[in-house]
């Protein structure tokens, strides 16, 4: 939410099988330099899709994570080739990376 300093956009994306889709995240918090990817079908459970740390993108098979998630950088989540199984919310959340 916007309270929280984290965006998303665009709001809704509208593709056809096959074709690939974008969709970025950016917050503005200064501690957090790590940027999480989820999607959720059907109201069913959240499914982990990776996560962006400092510049490092580590993503499941199938999509791709790049960018920057420090504050006021942005990443990118690519889903590469669209599925039925595609059609979810995608959420992003960001946190720290205590260890770096």
């Amino acid at each position: 939410s916007n309270s929280c300093g984290v965006h998303q956009r665009p709001a809704a994306l509208y593709k056809n099988q096959g074709e690939s889709a974008k969709m970025e995240c950016s917050h503005s918090i200064s501690s957090y330099n790590r940027i999480l990817w989820y999607k959720q079908s059907n109201y069913r459970e959240f499914v982990f899709l990776g996560y962006l740390n400092v510049k490092t993108g580590f993503p499941e098979a199938g999509f791709e994570i790049e960018g920057d998630a420090s504050a006021g950088g942005t990443s990118t989540l690519t889903i590469n080739q669209l599925t039925p199984n595609s059609s979810a919310v995608y959420y992003c959340a960001a946190n720290a990376d205590f260890a770096g």
